[in-house]
């Protein structure tokens, strides 16, 4: 037992030591070491990736794997990992082929009628407020000079057709080239399929060079913060979907112009939680403002805003759960932060890294009220 406590002291000195002179080593070599490390991440992109798709499919083809599972049928029961794989990726690319095919034509179509007409509308919105008494709201707000400033973008340009689908690749682009997409794709589903034993693999590792104790925080914090994860982005992604398509719905009912379009652009940035829905209620505004006057905008507004309620006090709750239930003052502080330092990314992100922080803190402050 002894030997046993001589030799991980040893070992963790060792450690130390080759720590410190590979750390002094990088910072030496900081140039050769960042071209290095960014070759590496050449190669490893397609796997990296390939982790990521695994992990965004896992749920969904945990839940398919469990369905077979439960049929009366052997042949199924015994190849249903290698079914619930392949059904995922099936319907995956079902959706896949269901945006490019459908909705991403009907989205530029209308980007492109929009920007066409966009010198009409002006004009139409500049005459409207010319006509308006000297001490009308509109004229002390400077509103002439705001739609002439808004007039000098060129959305015509900045949305053509062959445009969109360069934006598009290059947000696919992260993936390079044919081989790379192909390797990816394989990786997450040996992953999926060799889930268990690659998670086997690395509790071995875990228990071989740490203790019992260390290595059931480590699965346990490593399973809530998965899971909050998974439910918050999920969750985030099917409630934009259901807002866009009830949104579209109603203003299509009630004959708004590019009533799709809108619904997507609200949905999509309803994945950011409070300051996305706001960004994207403005701008449907204004551009219904635009297309069809102040009257319609207005009732535009109120129906989007009893739905927004509706979505915020009904569906988004029954979807999400209580699980991520924060204070909506530690939300705001929290995505305001992730903006500030990443972007539209640490927008999206910054509840569910808020969440898990909340878990830590509050068990580490409920073990030491405990040792007190």
């Amino acid at each position: 037992m002894k030997e046993k406590k001589d030799w991980k002291k040893w070992r963790n000195w060792f450690l130390y030591a080759v720590a410190i002179i590979v750390v002094y080593k990088l910072l030496d070599n900081f140039s050769n070491v960042a071209k290095f490390l960014e070759n590496l991440w050449g190669v490893l992109a397609p796997f990296a990736i390939g982790i990521l798709i695994a992990y965004i499919f896992y749920f969904p083809c945990r839940s398919i794997e469990k369905a077979y599972e439960k049929t009366k049928s052997k042949i199924i029961k015994n190849k249903a990992r290698f079914l619930a794989v392949i059904t995922t990726y099936l319907i995956a690319l079902l959706v896949i082929v269901i945006i490019v095919n459908v909705i991403i034509p009907t989205l530029s179509v209308s980007i492109i009628d929009l920007a066409s007409n966009l010198p009409s509308y002006y004009r139409n919105v500049t005459e409207f407020v010319e006509n308006q008494p000297e001490d009308s709201v509109l004229k002390q707000i400077g509103a002439r000079e705001i739609i002439s400033n808004l007039e000098k973008i060129d959305l015509k340009e900045f949305f053509k057709v062959e445009n969109i689908w360069n934006y598009i690749k290059s947000a696919i682009g992260v993936v390079n080239g044919i081989f790379s997409s192909f390797v990816a794709i394989m990786v997450s589903i040996y992953v999926l399929l060799e889930r268990r034993e690659i998670l086997n693999v690395i509790r071995k590792l875990a228990r071989a060079n740490l203790s019992d104790k260390t290595c059931e925080n480590f699965e346990k914090y490593f399973n809530k913060t998965n899971d909050v994860f998974y439910r918050f982005i999920s969750s985030q992604i099917i409630d934009a979907a259901v807002v866009a398509i009830i949104l579209s719905v109603a203003m299509v009912v009630m004959g708004v112009k590019y009533a799709i379009l809108l619904g997507v652009m609200i949905g999509a940035f309803n994945i950011i939680p409070y300051f996305g829905a706001i960004i994207g209620v403005v701008i449907a505004l204004l551009i219904t403002l635009l297309t069809g006057g102040v009257s319609q905008a207005i009732w535009t507004g109120i129906v989007i805003i009893i739905l927004q309620q509706i979505d915020a006090n009904i569906i988004n709750p029954k979807i999400v759960g209580n699980s991520l239930t924060l204070s909506p003052l530690l939300v705001i502080f929290a995505v305001t932060i992730g903006g500030a330092y990443f972007g539209l990314f640490g927008m999206f992100l910054a509840v569910p890294v808020i969440t898990v922080i909340k878990i830590l803190v509050g068990d580490y402050l409920n073990y030491k009220s405990s040792k007190n």
